[in-house]
This record gives C-alpha cells, structure tokens and sequence, in this order.
C-alpha cells in the first residue's frame, strides 16, 4: 500500500500511444518526471513523460 508522500502517476510516450504506471515520491521529486523507457509499440527508447 502506497504512503502519504507517494503518490501513483502515469507516464506517456512522446511518441506513441504507449503508457506506464508508477509511483512517485512528492517530497523529493516537485517536478514533472521525465523517463527515458523502452516503447512495446515502437520497439525502441523513447521519452515518456507524466501525465495526470
């Protein structure tokens, strides 16, 4: 079970319509996380950022 200062995100492909869920610490990342993580759709590294 996640705690108070975590928080669930969802993060989007810049380039397809790919996503990925993770959590999130709110106290020590303030900003929008951006990930570099493999797409399944495209078959390679894209960028992924969070989306709410």
């Amino acid at each position: 079970m996640a705690s108070k200062n975590r928080e669930i995100i969802k993060l989007k492909s810049s380039e397809s319509s790919d996503m990925y869920w993770t959590v999130k610490n709110k106290r020590k990342t303030t900003g929008r996380l951006e990930l570099k993580k493999y797409d399944k759709k495209l078959r390679r590294h894209v960028i992924f950022k969070e989306a709410k």
